[in-house]
């Protein structure tokens, strides 16, 4: 076998010969599974007869990842120095990748590499930029299920995206969706979202959706709960990204007017001769008016950071210890 390992720093996939497929698989810990994913995709592709690349991103594991997937071949396998998460290894895949479609899966087997020609099918005859993955029969726990019916619900008010399942991570990407697009966070259960923000159109599949063979879960509570965090971030990219000055200076001016108001009412109360509110009421106004002027000072800066953030490339939230391709 021919191994090739490059230095740890970023490059562009200009480099690289294009290829029609990219399948990225963000991977901790999944050594028990990688092997047998990895022949499953290779058979998919040769028999659609695609050119296509194979990317692993390995998330920090520290079992037998790194052993087992460079003994796989074909494969470009990148290593993180530690365990950033899920969005951020997918991320490097992405940016990594040279191919016309990504195609993006989770590394402990559950999304079934069969479903990609209907992916791509489904890219090609819709016409559309994104292909997202349903899972209508999901073969997890029951607390994992409650928990994404829910967080289904929330993101539905917050951003219809149209999507019914945006955790599943089998989706197909047209390459140009990703150009000037970063990930972080728990970002990647959102990434049809923020594509249907920027005017990209978006479709869903049914796809299989198959028990863990081996190894344990990485979803934890915490997971969720960055989840909705990132959820009402992407809630406020779609409504205020561009302007934020309407949502922070908009509340700037109700309190300025509230603290008018109450001022009014403070000066009423003095002319009566009223005792009540006597202190509470001037100190309510003084708090509104001063509350007012500082979101409304706030919403100029983050306006000028807006424009500035659209101006320039955010850095990477990780750091590649290694790149081998075979």
């Amino acid at each position: 076998m021919n191994l090739q390992t490059e230095p740890a720093q970023s490059h562009t996939t200009d480099t690289y010969r294009p290829v029609d497929l990219s399948v990225v698989i963000p991977a901790y810990n999944e050594a028990e599974n990688l092997p047998g994913l990895h022949a499953e995709v290779v058979d998919v592709c040769e028999a659609g007869g695609w050119s296509y690349e194979i990317i692993v991103v390995d998330d920090g594991s520290d079992d037998g990842t790194p052993a087992a997937v460079k003994a796989l071949q074909p494969v470009t396998y990148i290593r993180l120095r530690r365990n950033f998460g899920q969005t951020s290894a997918m991320d490097c895949g992405i940016k990594h990748a040279s191919g016309r479609y990504i195609v993006t899966m989770d590394g402990d087997g559950q999304n079934d590499p069969a479903d990609i020609p209907a992916l791509v099918k489904t890219l090609e005859e819709k016409e559309v930029d994104v292909v997202s993955g349903w899972r209508r029969n999901r073969r997890d726990g029951l607390r994992k299920r409650l928990a994404s019916r829910a967080a289904a619900r929330v993101r539905r008010v917050l951003i219809n995206d149209g999507i019914h399942d945006s955790g599943c991570s089998l989706k197909i990407y047209r390459a140009e969706c990703f150009r000037g697009i970063s990930l972080f966070g728990e970002m990647h259960r959102f990434i049809p979202a923020v594509l249907k923000i920027k005017g990209f159109k978006i479709a869903e599949l049914e796809v299989n959706h198959r028990p863990r063979r081996a190894g344990a879960t990485k979803y934890t509570w915490k997971r969720g709960v960055k989840g909705l965090i990132d959820m009402v971030s992407v809630w406020f990219w779609h409504k205020y990204a561009v302007r934020p000055l309407h949502l922070l200076g908009g509340l700037g001016v109700l309190a300025i007017l509230a603290g008018i108001i109450v001022s009014a009412v403070g000066i009423a109360f003095y002319i009566m001769n009223i005792t009540l509110f006597r202190f509470f009421l001037p100190m309510l106004a003084s708090f509104l008016l001063i509350t007012g002027g500082q979101l409304f000072v706030f919403g100029l800066i983050a306006d000028m950071l807006s424009r500035n953030y659209f101006q320039t490339s955010p850095d990477n939230a990780y750091s590649i210890a290694e790149v081998v391709r075979s």
